[in-house]
């Protein structure tokens, strides 16, 4: 039974995912993006519960991976990427269409790949954090066209194979990463709270953390040993 409550509690991102694109549509940014937040931390706590569930074992014809991809795309890709081109963040007709395409589809290469996740506990290639790539064009205000670039450079990423830090699993540096991530979401949270205009330095010094995150990565990736980029099994 606890074990089909975590399957349970993983599925619930696809409700809040309807949410968060029902406020979208009205151009509620704000409440789009709030239960956005409540979906990430969902599933930033869902895989350790399913582990302390032992989902594998108890419900072995189910496929939990599998679920959490599915609604990782939808609060993770879609929505957020709908976002972007409701709000007009990308420049309009076929330009902004192409763009959002290029996204939708590099991430559902990324989500597809075997070795999206590997031994070791890294993402390979940019892991679709598209929803955070959004939070923030929509609190900076860059222009579409500007946008457009940053979303392509992006999407080039998801196809260079570097490994990115799995906040929650990757071993080394793990506390710092932890503490910095927290530290990070409560100002996250206050942007959202702010919604349409947000502190600036709020918004500026937030970015610490992303830059840090990508260091790390770099860092990390070129540490590890080639043994060791293999999926999960």
């Amino acid at each position: 039974m606890t074990a089909w409550l975590v399957h349970a509690f993983t599925a619930s991102g696809a409700v809040l995912a309807y949410l968060a694109l029902e406020a979208a549509l009205h151009h509620d940014v704000r409440a789009a993006f709030l239960w956005l937040a409540v979906a990430t931390f969902v599933d930033a706590v869902d895989g350790a519960l399913a582990r302390l569930a032992r989902v594998k074992e108890r419900t072995p014809s189910f496929d939990g991976a599998l679920l959490d991809n599915i609604i990782d795309y939808l609060t993770f890709v879609f929505v957020p990427v709908f976002i972007l081109r409701h709000e007009r963040l990308v420049p309009d007709g076929l330009p902004g269409l192409a763009v959002a395409a290029a996204v939708l589809l590099s991430s559902a290469y990324g989500f597809s790949r075997l070795d999206a996740k590997t031994s070791d506990h890294f993402f390979t290639g940019f892991p679709s954090y598209w929803n955070i790539v959004a939070l923030y064009m929509v609190a900076v205000g860059l222009s579409p066209a500007m946008n457009a670039l940053i979303l392509l450079a992006f999407v080039a990423l998801v196809f260079v194979p570097i490994g990115y830090i799995y906040p929650s699993r990757t071993s080394r540096w793990q506390a710092l990463t932890v503490a910095l991530g927290v530290a990070w979401g409560i100002l996250m949270a206050v942007v959202i709270w702010r919604l349409p205009d947000p502190p600036r330095w709020v918004v500026w010094s937030s970015f610490a953390y992303p830059v840090y995150y990508f260091g790390v990565s770099l860092v990390l990736h070129g540490a590890r040993p080639k043994a060791s980029r293999s999926a999960v099994q």
